[in-house]
């Protein structure tokens, strides 16, 4: 099957946070979302939007000290990974990952490159860059 990219360009928080949400409309039984990036391209604040549109009020930040945060609201929960602290793919054994993988939730995963082979196949990938202005992100998602 056919990949599918959309790209987006987005000069504030709001609107990607809108684009976040329009994902979030096209995944009702939930999936993995891999965020790809450079440190403060956007990736949280990508995160907090699909959280807000799961109708999730509590505050997200990102877990790089704790890997993994989880959130509940009114739509499917929300397991928030940061892989960036991880030496190998290894590493993801020891907290559960594929446990992590089999619910029914939206699990969004920063760094993801650091999952290996683990990560899934279908996952949505979502490239996050500043363009040259600093200004605005450019957000293309890719879904396999």
């Amino acid at each position: 099957m056919p990949s599918t990219c959309s790209t987006f360009r987005c000069r504030s928080v709001p609107a990607t946070w809108r684009v976040a949400a329009q994902l979030v409309a096209q995944l009702p039984d939930g999936g993995v979302v891999a965020l790809q990036g450079e440190l403060g391209a956007g990736k949280t604040t990508f995160v907090q939007g699909l959280a807000r549109a799961l109708g999730i009020e509590r505050p997200i930040t990102s877990p790089t000290f704790t890997l993994v945060g989880e959130y509940a609201g009114t739509g499917l929960p929300l397991v928030h990974m940061d892989l960036y602290r991880l030496h190998s793919p290894d590493d993801l054994l020891s907290i559960g990952f594929s446990e992590y993988l089999e619910r029914r939730a939206l699990v969004a995963i920063e760094w993801p490159e650091r999952a290996g082979d683990l990560l899934p196949a279908d996952a949505i990938r979502v490239n996050i860059r500043l363009a040259p202005d600093a200004r605005t992100r450019i957000i293309e998602v890719r879904k396999m």
